[in-house]
């Protein structure tokens, strides 16, 4: 039978009901069971932590130690508020000893415990120790703030702990965000001294712009910012660039009437020197005295170097000088910056005297500007200064760097003290600093300058050991020393090395070959390389111009040289005194003084201005042709131009006067020199001397030997040999000879030119040639053998006819390094044309040509001469077109001769 459904379904649903109500009152009962069991074990808890038992024992128990939750821990610390000492003793223990993993919760009641017990620092530790978990901000401030209601607490310190915590850890923009959920969640607010470390972290991130708005909020809330508050305000408002809000900023702190100092003043002032506005700053200064404030030493050091950077140097050591007389110590960086300002003003003087001045108080300038004002010195030849700074630095204990050494180098390289700078190199390194290419530069340059190309080469090759690459600078510099030698094709190799390894050349490198050709006379080779220079985007300067027409003018091709000064004036590049002087020279050289004289007018007229050194060259192309009034007439000119006769100007006039035996103009030089206070100097007195030797007039040569010595001037090897000349040409030899002797007793040393004058005679003519090499052998012992003492000896030997000893002369002066040139070889073959040996002559030119020496002028024309004398016409034409190849003009004979023999062939 079945139940009513009703019946059923009511009798259910009353169970389930009846149920769910005893369950409940069951569960309740657990609840309030388990609630009052955590309360008894929390108090026993409690008890163990307050008494005397070991806790190591007493919390160690099964009972205690598995029952212990973090909800216990934080009742029990809740419980220890009022002796925080003891509850981080036990939040301590637990932590260390049980390895218990605390809650938030717990770090938050004991850090507000020990903060409201004045207990910061354990406070602070436990903080860091808590942010180390990586929460972020808001869930430690809500954690925080939890706890501060929970404990009733009286104080927000425990906040500003956090906020300056954030500051210290650079987590500036997390203390802002815990600094705006204080004022919008729960009302609170931070001290002042807190939100003044809060802005000054912004600032000091420059977090500008949240710093202001930081400031708007503080004001907006009632707090009355301090002085560093406003002190960092002003300083966000110049970052910003806003100077005007700044300065109200000024007026509005000095109205609320807070303790100000001189910070926020010197804050306001160093933002106007970065906008330049320094007079501004000065007035600021000067407003100080008003408001009993006085500026101090940064105040000083900030508007120094404000000056600095507006120029206004002047003020700014005036500005020191107030400083020293205050007894303020300027900073590095004022001094620096003052000091760097007048060395680029070109004050060096003044530089100087304030870096002795500040020493005294213990102050120099950065190692930056000792390095600059040393170059300085040594670029003004202030040597001996440069040299007393660098000592000046080791005694302060300012340790120099290697461009410090680099700098003294290169100074004692171009004073030739090459042994020195070596001595600082060692120094250098000594020091363990690693010489870079620079001071090897100056090294190399050095000592090609000084003629030790060998050394300069050493040096290249321990810099290329040392793992430095030779830069432009370095081949440049050997470049120079090997045309300074006349060892072109050695710097010509080094040119395309230096090219083939990928270096661009410089103007200077192109300047120094340009000029090393023309010495060399392969005219041909320099245009081409002139041409070279487009190649490389270099564009001729007027240094380069002016080796373009000194070279001309050496080689008598004038036109050529003119063609040069043009395009050089086409391209915009003014002419100087070293322009003209070659162009005036060579004209006179050539046997057109006249017009070299027209051409010096000429520039006068268009104002351009010659030196003493331009108008000598006039005087000598007019002496030289014999024509003394026109030199006169020069002279006149000169005066009327401005231009003072200088010692050499006289002794080309004297010269010429007593070449052409003017005596009257020779004794009217003499006295007008007396009466402008000038001397004759020992040039001079040799050049008279010279003149009256040559003339054979000893008696009178003697004469004003006796007058120089009476004025002090003392006779040195040119006036010796001199006199040795002249006596040997006039026969007199055995006088030379007495007159050589006395050399060494007179302080005066014979060299290759006075040895020279005795193989002169001794090989001219039938001559002694047996004496001629006892005397030649006597010289090389002295080590004074050079070219021009063997090409004597060679000429002696050819004039006799002794080829063969004159050719073994040869092997022998390259065995005993001396370098035989173009005039050794043109002897010879000249002497084997003149014999009918034209064979052997063209064998020894092409022996000359393979030894890398280039004929001249001289030695195409002799040998052109000689072949076609000898019938040798196609060797003859050959050589005529490799001449003019060369840029070499041949002789009038050699053409017609040529020519001639040309025109027969084709007839």
């Amino acid at each position: 039978m079945k139940l009513p459904c009703t019946i059923r379904s009511l009798s259910s649903s009353h169970f389930r009901h009846s149920f769910r109500n005893v369950s409940s009152v069951i569960d309740s009962a657990q609840e309030e069971c388990r609630i009052a069991e955590d309360k008894h074990f929390v108090d026993a808890v409690k008890r163990i932590v307050r008494g005397k038992r070991s806790w190591e024992i007493a919390l160690s128990s099964e009972l205690v130690s598995r029952r212990l939750k973090t909800g216990h821990v934080e009742e029990i610390l809740v419980g220890t508020t009022d002796d925080p000492k003891l509850g981080l003793r036990f939040f301590n223990f637990l932590g260390l000893h049980r390895g218990f993993d605390h809650s938030t919760a717990s770090f938050c009641i004991l850090i507000h415990a020990l903060v409201q017990a004045n207990l910061f620092w354990p406070a602070s530790s436990l903080l860091q120790t808590l942010l180390l978990r990586a929460l972020k901000p808001s869930e430690v401030f809500d954690a925080l703030f939890s706890c501060y209601e929970k404990c009733n607490l009286s104080s927000s310190s425990s906040f500003d702990l956090l906020i300056q915590h954030y500051v210290r850890s650079r987590r500036v923009l997390d203390g802002v965000l815990v600094f705006k959920m204080m004022m919008t969640k729960v009302s609170l607010l931070p001290e002042v001294r807190t939100l003044s470390a809060l802005l000054h972290g912004l600032v000091k991130f420059r977090h500008f712009g949240l710093a202001m708005e930081l400031f708007d909020d503080m004001i907006n809330v009632g707090i009355r910012p301090d002085v560093y508050i406003y002190t960092g305000v002003i300083r966000s408002l110049c970052e910003l660039k806003d100077l005007y809000r700044a300065k109200e900023m000024i007026v509005h702190m000095e109205a609320t009437g807070c303790d100000v100092n001189i910070v926020p003043y010197n804050v306001l002032i160093d933002g106007l020197c970065k906008k330049q506005k320094v007079w501004e700053a000065v007035g600021i200064k000067k407003d100080l005295a008003g408001k009993e404030l006085k500026p101090d030493v940064v105040t000083y050091c900030t508007l120094v170097c404000g000056l600095c950077k507006v120029q206004e140097f002047e003020v700014g050591l005036e500005m020191i000088d107030e400083m020293l007389r205050l007894r303020f110590i300027p900073s590095e960086a004022a001094v620096s910056s003052l000091v760097e300002g007048l060395r680029k003003r070109g004050k060096i003087e003044e530089a100087l005297n304030l870096v002795k001045r500040v020493a005294e108080f213990g102050v120099s300038p950065n190692l930056f500007v000792y390095n600059a004002l040393i170059d300085s010195l040594c670029k003004g030849r202030n040597f001996d200064e440069a040299e007393l700074l660098f000592d000046r630095m080791g005694k302060i204990g300012l340790c120099p760097n290697d461009v410090t050494f680099s700098i003294l180098i290169d100074m004692f390289c171009r004073r030739g003290k090459l042994d020195t700078a070596l001595s600082f190199l060692g120094k250098m390194i000594d020091m363990g600093l690693k010489p870079s290419v620079y001071p090897y530069n100056s090294l190399i340059n050095g000592h090609c300058k000084f003629g030790d190309i060998s050394a300069a080469e050493s040096f290249m090759a321990e810099m290329i050991n040392k793992r430095l690459e030779p830069t432009v600078v370095t081949y440049t510099s050997l470049m120079g020393g090997y045309c300074s030698k006349g060892k072109i094709n050695k710097a010509l190799r080094l040119y395309h090395e230096m090219t083939g390894k990928g270096i661009a050349p410089s103007i200077y490198t192109f300047t120094t070959l340009l000029s090393g050709l023309f010495r060399a006379g392969l005219i041909r080779d320099a245009v081409k390389l002139f041409s070279e220079m487009a190649e490389w985007n270099v564009k001729p300067n007027r240094v380069t111009y002016n080796v373009m027409i000194e070279g001309y003018c050496e080689e008598g091709d004038m036109s050529k040289a003119f063609e040069f000064l043009n395009e050089m004036i086409e391209k915009g590049i003014v002419p100087d005194t070293y322009s003209y002087r070659p162009l005036i020279h060579g004209l006179c050289l050539t046997g057109q003084a006249s017009e070299a004289k027209v051409f010096v007018d000429g520039l006068h007229k268009g104002n351009c201005e010659l030196n003493e050194i331009c108008y000598t060259g006039l005087l000598q192309g007019f002496c030289r042709e014999g024509k003394l009034e026109e030199a006169l007439s020069v002279c006149q000119d000169m005066g009327l131009r401005g231009v003072d006769l200088d010692l050499v100007c006289y002794g080309v006039l004297i010269d010429g006067s007593l070449k052409h035996r003017d005596r009257k103009v020779f004794l009217g030089l003499l006295k007008e020199m007396h009466h402008r206070g000038l001397k004759p100097d020992d040039v001079i007195y040799t050049s008279m001397i010279d003149a009256k030797s040559k003339t054979g007039d000893f008696k009178e040569a003697f004469g004003i030997w006796d007058l120089m010595i009476n004025e002090g001037c003392v006779p040195n090897e040119v006036t010796y040999t001199a006199v040795i000349n002249g006596l040997c040409k006039a026969g007199f030899v055995n006088e030379a000879e007495i007159l050589c002797s006395k050399m060494r007793p007179g302080n005066s040393v014979p060299n290759q030119v006075t040895y020279g004058c005795f193989l002169d005679i001794l090989t001219k003519g039938e001559g002694d040639m047996k004496k001629a090499v006892e005397l030649h052998n006597a010289i090389l012992k002295g080590l004074l053998a050079n070219t021009a003492t063997y090409n004597m000896l060679i000429r002696g030997f050819c004039r006799q006819g002794r080829m063969e000893e004159a050719s073994e002369l040869i092997t022998r002066m390259i065995g005993d390094g001396v370098s035989p040139d173009c005039i050794t070889y043109t002897t010879m073959i000249s002497e084997l044309c003149r014999r009918n040996g034209v064979k052997k002559a063209i064998e020894l030119w092409n022996s000359m040509t393979e030894k890398g020496i280039r004929p001249d002028r001289v030695a195409y024309n002799t040998l052109i001469h000689g072949c076609c004398v000898a019938g040798e016409m196609g060797k003859a034409t050959e050589l005529r077109n490799e001449m003019l190849r060369q840029g070499l003009k041949p002789n009038t004979e050699t053409s017609e001769t040529t020519i001639s023999n040309d025109s027969s062939s084709k007839s």
